[in-house]
């Protein structure tokens, strides 16, 4: 995917965070750790269980200073009934863009333009706003929020410690890799 290493593009929209509407632009995200995760539509089936499940673990991905926006095609209008109608949705704490431009999708190079949705895809940001992960799944496939995690504390824990990598599987506090001639060939 070509968004990978780059840096998030400009944007404005409005959004629903906390009972109140606010504007957010891509200057909010940066300086902190941020997880973008798109989503078909409001009112649907699977999209609620991913966007349930990144709210149950909110308050982990706080600890580590990572902020989550959702975002949709719809506005923040409907993101707002859908958090009145939904006892899923209304355990959302985090900001849910209105995309209904399709800008910021098209951004993520995640749009589908001839649907005017966006499809379901996640992505890990560093604090200067570089794109340091993607995870895209068909339609009618939910993401999991213990797996994001994991990827965002590999993530961090890349970028606090040049020169390691994180192998498969791997959880925070298990053994690294130093990539070097010494390994090639030997794992």
């Amino acid at each position: 995917m070509s968004v990978i290493n780059t840096e998030i593009k400009p944007f404005k929209a409005s959004a629903f965070k906390a009972g109140k509407f606010i504007d957010i632009t891509e200057k909010d995200v940066l300086g902190k750790w941020a997880v973008f995760v798109f989503y078909p539509a409001d009112f649907t089936f699977v999209c609620p269980t991913e966007l349930g499940d990144v709210a149950d673990h909110y308050a982990e991905f706080q600890k580590m200073g990572v902020e989550i926006f959702s975002v949709s095609t719809d506005t923040h209008f409907v993101h707002k009934a859908w958090h009145d109608a939904s006892e899923t949705i209304a355990k959302i704490q985090y900001t849910m863009i209105g995309d209904p431009t399709m800008a910021i999708s098209n951004n993520f190079e995640i749009l589908r333009a001839d649907q005017g949705l966006a499809n379901r895809g996640t992505f890990i940001i560093d604090p200067q706003g570089v794109i340091q992960a993607v995870e895209i799944t068909a339609e009618g496939i939910g993401r999991d929020a213990t797996e994001l995690l994991r990827k965002v504390k590999a993530a961090q824990y890349v970028a606090a410690h040049p020169g390691e990598v994180c192998p498969a599987k791997w959880h925070e506090g298990e053994a690294t890799l130093a990539p070097s001639l010494d390994l090639v060939g030997k794992i």
